[in-house]
């Protein structure tokens, strides 16, 4: 099986890609070895399909930045919701943001008729009650149906740099405090993550309140989590925060202990100083530093051109994390 394997990665992988491809089929060869149940297989088949399915859609688009949008399905066009949907996804076009959402009506048919069709990417699940994509994406190349929630909300997440959720049923909050738990723990990377509101109509607000007197207040999530989310019921300060979030900070990594974040503008010798006292207790040891690409970033030509920090960060208080990027944003000059 080795062998057969090896011939199958050196006709189909590119070099640097080999090592993670050889993991993928050997574990698909040995999940077939074990005999698993004819269910078990037919999940592990479909998944692997769906994502294959998936990736080639979103491929010609990853050099775009996305916003993600959550909302209920049963929004109708009348309501407030819908039209704040609509014109929060027209301003974040205007922006060159795509919009992504999950190709159903209400608020994910607003979302995507303020983005437009040309700025709109579906990822659908297959329901017996909603089938068919909404009418602004269906039958466009850059739109996928998929059988299976965990499949979608993979790439619902996985492809966006920001995130908004405007109010809900069960489906948006699971969506919602997914993404929150995949920020908090460091699963995912810091993104904007804004609740929207209408004004008057306090949804987010409450489920904030509820957050700080039930969940911070008893201990179980940190005060700092809190700063992972931005509540706001204009979508002029909902296009802001996610802008802003971008306007000097780039991305980030992990090159073996050491986190590594990217930049467009690196700070001066005042403004690193201010960001190791302000948030020497996110290392671990050593102190928050500038150096130049890691040999691994260059072999991968990974984000090179940008002036980077570094440090050993113990990965806990991503809320904290989140409020240092927030910092390196006010460094823009």
């Amino acid at each position: 099986m080795a062998a057969a394997i090896d011939q199958l990665i050196a006709a189909l992988a590119p070099a640097q890609d080999r090592r993670l491809a050889t993991e993928l089929l050997q574990a698909a060869a040995g999940m077939i070895a074990d005999r698993p149940a004819t269910l078990d297989l037919k999940i592990a088949a479909s998944a692997v399909v769906e994502m294959r399915e998936a990736y080639d859609m979103f491929a010609p688009y990853r050099g775009r930045r996305k916003v993600s949008i959550f909302g209920s399905a049963r929004t109708l066009p009348d309501d407030p919701l819908y039209r704040q949907a609509r014109e929060v996804a027209e301003q974040l076009a205007k922006s060159g943001w795509m919009v992504v959402t999950g190709a159903g009506p209400g608020i994910m048919q607003a979302a995507m008729e303020g983005a437009g069709r040309e700025q709109s990417i579906g990822v659908s699940i297959r329901l017996p009650f909603e089938q068919a994509a909404n009418p602004v994406i269906a039958g466009d190349a850059k739109f996928v149906s998929m059988k299976y929630f965990f499949t979608r909300k993979l790439m619902l997440i996985k492809e966006s740099s920001a995130f908004i959720s405007l109010p809900g049923g069960f489906g948006t909050l699971d969506e919602t405090f997914e993404l929150l738990t995949l920020t908090q723990t460091g699963k995912g990377v810091p993104v904007p993550i804004v609740f929207l509101d209408t004004p008057g109509d306090p949804y987010w607000e409450e489920v904030a309140a509820l957050v700080d007197s039930q969940v911070v207040a008893r201990g179980l999530a940190a005060p700092s989590d809190t700063k992972l989310y931005f509540i706001t019921d204009t979508c002029e300060a909902a296009v802001e925060e996610i802008n802003r979030f971008y306007s000097n900070y780039d991305s980030m990594r992990y090159v073996g202990d050491k986190l590594v974040i990217r930049m467009q503008h690196s700070p001066t010798d005042a403004q690193l100083g201010q960001l190791n006292e302000s948030f020497a207790h996110l290392c671990t040891e050593g102190t928050i530093d500038r150096i130049e690409p890691l040999p691994v970033e260059v072999r991968e030509n990974d984000r090179v051109q940008f002036p980077r920090l570094a440090f050993h960060f113990g990965k806990h208080w991503f809320g904290e994390l989140r409020r240092m990027i927030d910092m390196i944003n006010t460094f823009t000059d």
